[in-house]
């Protein structure tokens, strides 16, 4: 009995968690760089960030275990027309690491960057190649498509805290083929929504990956060009339009969704917000632009906040199923 139990247990963790090491990583990296600008106290990012790994060392063990127990349901996952798509989640966590382990152990740092930059790149061409191999479903066009065009635009991310030679054209290789897909790839998923059956309830709030094409390649662009130019700022204000747009979404989603883990597929997108907005805040210091960074940190960290302690309570009442359906 025990037996059979097991592997059906770790059978319903889904890799699109890790998506939450994303989220927290994020909102570390957004108070740390609020700490120059507006005094906040470091212990707020160092504690977000410790939170952040232990999420890490704990999916790690629990998904490696799942494809120890259950490896079919892992191989029907990765080829999930849908599913599939959100194992970018882990590989985005692997070059986002980094940024938090490089102040302590930069060596173990560079080889986890390296492993996520790897497989990063070859995550990323193969889902290219299924897309452009086998006839899609509009039906299957949903925001988590997006997941690897944001993986290729971090790829940057980490390169200035790691220490590591020159890699500009690693960084411009993020850059070139996270813009570049993230263009079509929006257009098929906002032309889905606007002609399709609307996406299921589970999935409403992937919604807010919308975002991280425009939030992410704004810091990645910035990062790789050295300045907040016309096309940088383009980048920001169509983050924030896109979110203006899609809060009020996500105001529908708590009302008629019960908490289910997708939910933290709007983590990483309020968290890239936020950071964009306190770049773009530091270089054009400015009580609006000031105001929208401040409010943009404090709904993040509430938002992420929100979803860890229900996260944790879930999971403390064995409801890890119902929440993983």
């Amino acid at each position: 009995m025990a037996a059979t139990a097991r592997p059906s247990t770790f059978a319903v963790l889904p890799v699109a968690l890790f998506g939450s090491v994303m989220g927290l990583t994020g909102l570390s990296v957004a108070w740390r760089l609020a700490q120059p600008r507006y005094g906040t106290p470091p212990w707020i990012a160092e504690a977000i960030g410790t939170i952040a790994l232990l999420a890490f060392v704990a999916l790690l063990i629990g998904y490696g275990a799942k494809m120890v127990a259950a490896p079919a349901a892992v191989v029907a996952e990765f080829r999930h027309p849908i599913a599939g798509n959100l194992f970018g989640t882990f590989f985005i966590s692997l070059l986002l690491i980094p940024i938090l382990l490089a102040p302590y152990a930069r060596p173990l740092a560079q080889i986890i960057w390296g492993l996520g930059a790897v497989g990063m790149v070859i995550f990323a061409w193969s889902i290219v190649s299924r897309w452009m191999s086998d006839r899609q479903l509009v039906a299957h066009a949903t925001p988590a498509w997006i997941v690897p065009v944001v993986g290729m635009l971090d790829l940057p991310l980490a390169l200035p805290s790691l220490g590591l030679p020159p890699m500009h054209a690693v960084m411009v290789l993020g850059l070139a083929v996270g813009m570049f897909f993230a263009i079509p790839v929006f257009t098929l998923v906002f032309s889905r929504l606007l002609f399709e059956e609307p996406l299921p309830e589970a999935l409403q709030p992937s919604l807010l990956i919308l975002i991280a094409p425009f939030s992410v390649g704004f810091s990645t662009y910035v990062l790789i060009a050295g300045q907040i130019d016309l096309f940088a700022e383009s980048l920001y204000f169509l983050t924030l339009f896109i979110l203006s747009v899609l809060v009020g979404r996500l105001r529908h989603a708590v009302a008629c969704c019960p908490f289910k883990l997708s939910w933290w597929a709007i983590s990483f997108p309020l968290a890239t917000s936020a950071i964009a907005a306190i770049r773009f805040g530091t270089a054009r210091a400015g009580m609006i632009t000031d105001a929208i960074a401040i409010l943009l940190l404090g709904f993040a960290t509430l938002a992420i906040l929100a979803l860890l302690v229900r996260t944790l309570w879930g999971v403390a009442r064995r409801e890890l199923r119902t929440m993983s359906a």
